[in-house]
């Protein structure tokens, strides 16, 4: 389920393609077992869409969908953010300038894949410092249903347009600013969420 996870938020999963047990255990070196009960959490996520026992589904992404996702997002990460200001210590503010300035690169080079795993890393590196597990989820919850699409834009657009955030967040971490980091997380949001909107989707193509 981890594994599985982690490729949903960075986009390994291509949104429309089709899953199976049998090829995702032989993959990962499992059974089927475990295979089917991680994609039957990630189908009550909303990840994926089980038609039959043999046909999986990433969902495409609609404007609805996308409506209803943004405006989530919008609503719960920068309280996260806010709540975890206080315990994100020296160390973590170490690792978040290490993450942003490899995101930096990434940007520069076109790099979709590194972009992808960096921006998660850095989001929830400030999340998971805030002790409200719960809460915690429901943003995974919805990181796994946009990070399909979202890679797909960012090879249809690149990545140089993105503007970079998360330097901003950095320094109201830094100042203990809460209104401040709560601006740069809704900008960062706003800021990557919006080229879906202006890329289209694939269920319009």
């Amino acid at each position: 389920y981890d594994e599985l996870r982690r490729r949903f938020v960075t986009g390994k999963v291509m949104p429309g393609s089709s899953l199976s047990t049998r090829g995702v255990a032989q993959e990962l070196g499992v059974s089927q077992m475990p295979v089917r009960e991680a994609l039957s959490r990630l189908a009550a996520e909303g990840a994926v869409e089980i038609r039959s026992k043999r046909r999986i589904v990433v969902p495409l992404m609609t404007a609805d969908r996308f409506r209803d996702l943004l405006r989530c997002r919008e609503l719960l990460e920068p309280e996260a953010a806010a709540l975890a200001l206080p315990l994100v210590d020296a160390a973590r503010l170490k690792h978040l300038r290490a993450v942003d300035d490899a995101l930096g690169v990434a940007l520069r080079t076109g790099d979709v894949t590194g972009y992808m795993e960096g921006n998660y890393d850095f989001h929830f590196t400030i999340y998971r410092a805030q002790p409200r597990r719960t809460l915690t989820q429901l943003i995974e919850t919805l990181w796994l249903q946009f990070g399909p699409y979202m890679r797909v834009v960012y090879g249809r657009v690149g990545t140089a347009s993105l503007v970079d955030q998360h330097q901003v967040a950095i320094r109201a971490l830094r100042d203990r600013s809460a209104t401040r980091l709560k601006r740069a997380i809704l900008a960062d949001i706003r800021d990557g969420m919006g080229l879906i909107g202006k890329s289209g989707f694939e269920s319009e193509a």
